[in-house]
């Protein structure tokens, strides 16, 4: 296979979304990736402003950052890092993708635009929330459980001492213990 026919099916048909931009924020170009993770097709998006998918609160931040990058040629997120963030799918729902961008570039060296590979791990986000959840949970259940089995009961000086505690030179807080009865 010719790397012209490669290079052609692999922006096509890759499973994850290929979104091109220009130094404006249009949309040049649209996979199939990117229809399946964002619900618009190609003619829908090409040529409208990655508004599209970017949720309304983080527009502002998002187009900040976009033009410090399309006039210095720089950008704050190195090759290789993966960046999540939620965004937005064409039925208005938010989504959690992960992604990494490339700074495109004319013959002189200037920015001309961005390409990103996109990929949706809403499923993935929900699941590790769930169990950062959980395990929070758990670890309070068990700091409980870890009080309650320090052998003292109501009454004993060990729960008074963990109820009421003492102040620095050892004096007593809380109830004054009486003398026994006889």
């Amino acid at each position: 296979m010719d790397s012209e026919r490669l290079a052609e099916m692999l922006l096509r048909d890759l499973p994850d979304a290929l979104i091109v931009s220009d130094a404006e924020g249009k949309i040049e170009f649209w996979n199939a990736g990117a229809e399946r993770v964002f619900g618009f097709t190609a003619d829908e998006a090409l040529g409208r402003s990655l508004d599209i998918i970017i949720p309304e609160r983080l527009r502002e931040r998002h187009w900040s950052g976009y033009a410090e990058t399309m006039k210095s040629g720089h950008s704050r997120y190195g090759a290789g890092d993966l960046l999540a963030v939620p965004a937005l799918h064409k039925d208005g729902r938010l989504i959690s993708i992960q992604f990494s961008i490339m700074i495109l570039r004319d013959d002189g060296g200037r920015p001309t635009g961005t390409a990103a590979v996109l990929r949706d791990v809403t499923r993935e986000f929900d699941a590790r929330r769930k169990l950062e959840r959980e395990l929070a949970e758990l670890r309070r259940a068990a700091a409980d459980r870890e009080a309650d089995d320090t052998g003292a009961s109501l009454g004993c000086p060990g729960h008074w001492r963990r109820q009421f505690g003492t102040v620095g030179d050892g004096a007593r807080i809380g109830p004054v213990w009486l003398p026994k009865a006889e």
